[in-house]
């Protein structure tokens, strides 16, 4: 992830500061400036990873621990990177981090691979020696703070390594980017709940207020009613084009009705006014309500356009599933999609398990283009209509789920994979098929031993390690089956 590539999280602001020791500064020549130095390289590199860098520079008294702290606390900072560049006491730590409240990561980089030990003892004078050694002596202090933040109740991170040719620490620190802004991200998401449960589906029911305490944000209760009376005002002109416009994105095929097309195309338009005049993130929807009726039509009609919404950053999940909103929402905010998907079969002859799910798909993350096929009935509901059926893009993948605790509140259970080509069932609905390094039985039964809902969201990539630090950012437990 470089600053370039990556403008989803522009709102994230982190705080950078390093630490020494005032005293050394007199005693050791060129030793402030050196350290400095290497401060400022420590922000070049962050700066690759995310552009908004508020550099407090060396905290090395009380005094200018307080002022950060403040600095931090105006500059309304999500995430502080300490750069532990040689021994630092404690007690300037503290200020900075207890007046912030934001999480932090420590970097124990060292400025080398090792000292020069034949050049370090070859020095005449023992003052520079100490110098010398004070410039790779950012480990020492490093379990000191650490004592420090734990015993006042600071949760903190680490990141050792060093300071340069070491892209593992500097892949470590982009991950804990990455997953402060998706935190960022979940703070201010408005997710839509639209409609009602799905009468008896109870591992989907969830606590909102549970919701809230985990991951900020907002929550709109809304009405099928709402997103129908937007439905009369969309023009016969719009819809004409919305229809031209799914030609485009979708293969549809020859036998989809033209009526089922326009009306999908209306209530794509009418849901993009609803996600606007709410500012929705994020949505989930059901309909159980009288058969035949105009909400039956907006409902049966809207897995088109939620596809599209899905596909833009705003993730539409079916069945009412909130928990699983959730879950892609957090996907997508890893760049990795977040599409809707629950166990369909298993194949032991390949050891594959075929996930999928009826309604809308992240068809940015399809393999090929998007299918979209006629359906006389949706299974277990009301209506009919137009569907996708896409297959998630054969390579990495990873599943997330967001379970509802008996008691210790929310987990994230999450597994990598492989989207795999092969044989999958033709019947209108998002379908792959996946293959786990334990194997699919084992998976099956590790997965669900922990008591997820049936539904779980799916994204590209292998990023189970952003998301166990997601879950240390959030206070989240985290289980990754594989």
């Amino acid at each position: 992830m470089t600053a370039n590539e990556n403008t989803r999280f522009r709102d994230l602001r982190i705080g950078l500061f390093g630490v020494g020791l005032a005293a050394y500064w007199p005693q050791f020549g060129g030793l402030k400036d050196r350290l400095t130095g290497y401060l400022h390289e420590v922000e070049n590199a962050l700066a690759i990873i995310h552009p908004e860098i508020i550099n407090a520079g060396l905290v090395d008294s009380v005094d200018k621990a307080f002022e950060t702290g403040r600095l931090f606390r105006t500059r309304d900072v999500d995430l502080i990177f300490i750069y532990v560049s040689t021994y630092a006491l404690s007690s300037y730590i503290l200020p900075v981090v207890q007046k912030a409240k934001v999480p932090v990561i420590i970097l124990n980089l060292s400025p080398g691979a090792a000292i020069d030990y034949e050049s370090f003892n070859a020095l005449e004078d023992r003052t520079a020696m100490t110098g010398e050694w004070l410039a790779y002596c950012s480990a020492c202090a490093v379990p000191e703070i650490c004592n420090v933040l734990n015993r006042v109740g600071i949760p903190f991170h680490e990141v050792t390594g060093m300071l340069h040719n070491d892209p593992e620490c500097w892949n470590e620190a982009a991950e804990w980017v990455e997953a402060a802004g998706v935190a960022k991200i979940m703070s201010t998401n408005r997710l839509g709940c639209m409609g009602n449960y799905y009468s008896g589906m109870l591992d989907i029911y969830t606590d909102l207020t549970r919701q809230y305490a985990a991951f900020g944000g907002h929550i709109e209760i809304l009405e099928i009613d709402e997103l129908t009376a937007m439905r009369r005002s969309v023009s016969k002109e719009d819809a004409k084009q919305r229809v031209d416009l799914f030609y485009e994105v979708f293969d549809i095929l020859p036998d989809c009705a033209a009526e089922d097309l326009e009306a999908s195309a209306i209530t794509s338009l009418a849901l993009e006014k609803l996600v606007q005049h709410y500012q929705l993130g994020s949505l989930a929807y059901y309909f159980k309500g009288k058969e035949y009726s105009e909400n039956q039509e907006t409902v049966s009609s809207i897995i088109l356009g939620a596809s599209l919404l899905t596909a833009q950053g705003i993730p539409v999940a079916g069945e009412y599933e909130i928990k699983n909103a959730q879950a892609m929402k957090i996907m997508d905010s890893f760049g990795a999609g977040g599409s809707f998907t629950e166990y369909y079969a298993m194949d032991y002859q390949d050891d594959v398990v075929l996930m999928g799910h009826d309604g809308p798909g992240h068809i940015a993350i399809a393999e090929g283009k998007t299918r979209v096929r006629p359906l006389k009935v949706f299974h277990g509901k009301k209506g009919k209509g137009v569907s996708v059926e896409m297959t998630v893009k054969h390579g990495a993948v990873t599943l997330l789920s967001v379970v509802e605790q008996k008691e210790s509140g929310l987990l994230f259970l999450t597994a990598e994979a492989q989207s795999v080509p092969g044989p999958i069932l033709r019947i209108g609905n998002t379908n792959s098929r996946y293959r786990f390094s334990i194997g699919a039985r084992r998976f099956v039964n590790e997965w669900n031993r922990h008591g997820p809902a049936h539904h779980c969201a799916v994204g590209t990539g292998h990023i189970g390690a952003k998301i166990q630090k997601l879950g240390q950012l959030l206070n989240i437990e985290v289980i990754q089956i594989c």
